[in-house]
């Protein structure tokens, strides 16, 4: 039987709910952490540059923003290249591993290659060798690649979603989160300790496989969902408990299912972080940033308005296009639709009173 974690991935396809077409915070997220993506990159080849420049973006999803990634390196190490005292080097090679899990859209991304090596080609012209785009698919938590074989490693809204729901949380152990689907107001210290539990376990995997596939000195650059230890502020999946609670209430969702749910994904302070990276001992953490941005991304800043309702639809699409295959999973397609109308209209009501705010942790660490 098939358990909750073969479902950790977005809508595939190009359609109205695929997270190809509902991917713009995303986007702009690593628009905002571009700054410190160049620097980072800059601190390993501001004197030298390997000859082929093997980078792995783990959690590349599908859609225009897999290939961002790939924009950007290849910018930044141009501008590098060019800056070098020796201008006699070779033309740059690049080769780039894809990774997400083996039920992500692959295919939405291969057909946009053909496009965009050629717009490669126009853009550097004889400064570009060759660039290599390759999919990588499996579990980030654990290996994926040979040892000592990456130069550059990245990761973009990814690493807060774990690789399994908490262990302590599972069917038969006592329902301790009984009425959530994760960490609310109403839980139990033992639902917190329990992701936290799972959360240790994951990240400490990640950073060893990492560590062995990394070359000396190669480094890591890596964006998740964080938390803020002092705010209180809500998360969209206490909505998400609202919406299905009164479902069980009506009779449209089997209340054990609901009771059974908890989303595999943990939200991480900074300190939690810092020790992991700390106790496990392979890295050296070069820098740490948490940046605060509202749900929808400014998405009615940028449209010149504040309408909650087209802030509520943005985030239940963006919503959807990332949890829908888990819900499915859990309760039938046949709720699908019902749970995004009433989860769109719950945020409106919300959307009219503040707008909230989630912490993205930015990193970027080097092997010792």
């Amino acid at each position: 039987m098939a358990t909750i974690s073969n479902f950790i991935h977005t809508n595939g396809g190009a359609g109205e709910t695929s997270y190809a077409n509902n991917s713009s915070l995303q986007s702009k997220l690593i628009t905002k952490a571009k700054p410190m993506l160049e620097q980072s990159i800059r601190s390993l080849y501001s004197s030298s540059l390997p000859s082929c420049l093997k980078v792995a973006d783990l959690g590349c999803s599908s859609g225009p923003n897999a290939l961002k990634l790939v924009s950007s390196v290849i910018d930044i190490v141009d501008s590098i290249s060019s800056n070098l005292d020796n201008h006699d080097h070779e033309p740059l090679a690049f080769q780039f591993f894809l990774n997400d899990q083996f039920q992500n859209d692959f295919n939405n991304i291969f057909e946009s290659l053909p496009h965009f090596y050629e717009r490669l080609k126009e853009e550097k012209g004889e400064r570009l060798s060759s660039c290599f785009v390759n999919a990588t698919p499996g579990s980030f938590y654990g290996r994926l690649f040979p040892n000592n074989s990456i130069d550059f490693f990245h990761s973009s809204s990814s690493l807060h979603w774990l690789s399994r729901s908490p262990k302590g949380l599972a069917q038969g152990s006592g329902l301790v989160n009984k009425g959530n689907i994760y960490i609310s107001s109403t839980s139990p210290p033992e639902v917190y300790q329990a992701y936290l539990d799972q959360f240790q376990h994951d990240f400490g995997t990640f950073l060893r496989s990492r560590a062995k596939e990394l070359v000396q000195g190669g480094g890591m650059f890596l964006m998740f969902l964080g938390r803020d230890p002092n705010s209180e502020s809500v998360s969209p999946y206490e909505v998400f408990g609202l919406v299905l609670n009164d479902m069980v209430s009506e009779g449209l969702i089997e209340e054990a299912k609901l009771d059974a749910m908890n989303m595999p994904r943990y939200a991480a302070t900074p300190d939690e972080v810092i020790q992991l990276i700390e106790s496990e001992g392979s890295f050296t953490l070069e820098k740490l940033e948490a940046i605060n941005n509202f749900w929808d991304g400014d998405f009615n800043k940028n449209n010149g308005n504040h309408d909650p309702n087209m802030s509520a639809d943005f985030i239940a699409k963006h919503g959807r296009a990332t949890t829908e295959p888990m819900l499915k999973a859990e309760f039938g397609e046949g709720v699908i639709d019902e749970i995004f109308l009433r989860y769109r209209k719950i945020l409106a009501m919300k959307l009219e009173q503040q707008m909230p705010e989630f912490t993205m942790l930015i990193l970027f660490m080097t092997k010792k």
